[in-house]
């Protein structure tokens, strides 16, 4: 399928046809992702990739005893020297 038409309803809610539903296996009560590319919507079942990466990331630097302050006074160091 290349082109569907959405109409909007009541209360802004959109059905999505059958055969997307059947093709994707989205089921009543299921999560969608809705992405606004400044006016393009992404609909998606999946998770953001950058929210994964973001949270793994995060992990990493707990795990290594890493904090909010320990990374800004790095930053700091680092812009010093650089303008030295």
């Amino acid at each position: 399928m290349s082109d569907i038409i959405l109409h909007v309803a009541q209360r802004g809610v959109i059905t999505l046809p059958k055969a997307l539903r059947d093709a994707y296996g989205i089921k009543v009560g299921d999560s969608l992702r809705l992405l606004d590319l400044d006016g393009v919507f992404v609909l998606t079942t999946r998770p953001s990739e950058v929210n994964v990466l973001a949270d793994r990331l995060a992990a990493e630097l707990r795990a290594k005893g890493e904090t909010l302050e320990t990374m800004l006074r790095a930053l700091r160091e680092e812009r010093a020297r650089y303008n030295d």
